[in-house]
């Protein structure tokens, strides 16, 4: 039996704000935060065969195949349904490592729906949420796939609607590791609780950025040059950063002034992954 190859989108998420308003025994903090995704990402091209293995292309340096997030939630998938099925997935990657845009993430979520889809396993979107948790924190917003509103570590969601704008995402030439900003001693952790009407009402802010634009100068660097141009902050603990606009050729032309210390990409605001739209498509 041949199977043919098809390609699922990986998308983007920005915070569009970000809020710690506790942190408990065991280290982990409490936040508020509302995730949206961008119609730009990686790809992932997904080819079954009956051969019961998982394969990846490109390899990533320094990264185990088991320890790869795509590999691992195809083991879940099959751990969980005994499915007999393989695939091959080569993962064309865009979207920066170590950015805040949540790239691993999305491409274990992008998994998880389309081998799903792909093998007939017939998984619910609670339980791929469920198995996308053990995975990572920020999964389960991924594979649910609507701009959300997240609580408690992340893992409280609820879906909500925000603006479709236009940003321009930047990244300085720097990689954060969340654990060093979420650990360090001066990060605000004591931003008072409110309700989603509230904070959408309210100027969005992230209270991350203060303690990252003192840690990596080419962060605050980043966010000083782009609000010349339009409100801008950070994403998740950075590195990247991002500017709304109302439209797009607003977007496009301060990309193109973009000095060569940054890189970025222009990218639309959405409600509905990408991720979700294809499936749609596919299951109608």
């Amino acid at each position: 039996m041949t199977h043919q190859p098809s390609v699922w989108p990986s998308p983007a998420k920005l915070n569009l704000f970000l809020y710690i308003t506790g942190q408990r025994e065991n280290g982990y903090h409490d936040l508020q935060t509302l995730f949206q995704f961008v119609d730009y990402g990686d790809t992932l091209t997904i080819t079954p065969n009956d051969s019961g293995l998982v394969t990846l292309s490109p390899d990533i340096e320094g990264v185990n195949v088991e320890d790869n997030l795509v590999y691992r939630a195809a083991m879940a998938i099959k751990a969980k349904t005994d499915s007999p099925l393989g695939a091959h997935i080569h993962i064309d990657k865009i979207l920066p490592m170590g950015g805040g845009l949540g790239g691993g993430s999305s491409n274990a979520a992008t998994t998880l729906i389309a081998l799903n889809y792909l093998w007939g396993t017939q998984i619910s979107i609670d339980e791929l949420a469920e198995m996308g948790l053990a995975l990572g924190a920020d999964v389960p917003v991924f594979v649910r796939g609507t701009t959300a509103f997240a609580e408690g570590v992340g893992e409280k969601l609820q879906p909500a609607d925000a603006p479709e704008k236009w940003y321009l995402v930047a990244k300085p030439d720097v990689s954060i590791a969340t654990a060093k900003i979420f650990g360090h001693k001066n990060l605000t952790r004591n931003t008072p609780k409110r309700t989603l009407n509230e904070l959408l009402a309210e100027k969005h802010e992230n209270d991350c950025e203060k303690i990252v634009r003192e840690l990596f100068p080419e962060v605050d660097k980043a966010i000083s040059w782009l609000l010349e141009y339009a409100p801008s902050r950070l994403t998740g603990t950075g590195a990247c950063v991002f500017a709304e606009f109302e439209n797009e050729a607003e977007a496009r032309s301060t990309l193109n002034k973009l000095p060569d210390w940054l890189t970025g990409f222009v990218a639309r605001g959405v409600n509905t992954s990408p991720l979700h739209t294809k499936l749609s498509a596919l299951t109608q």
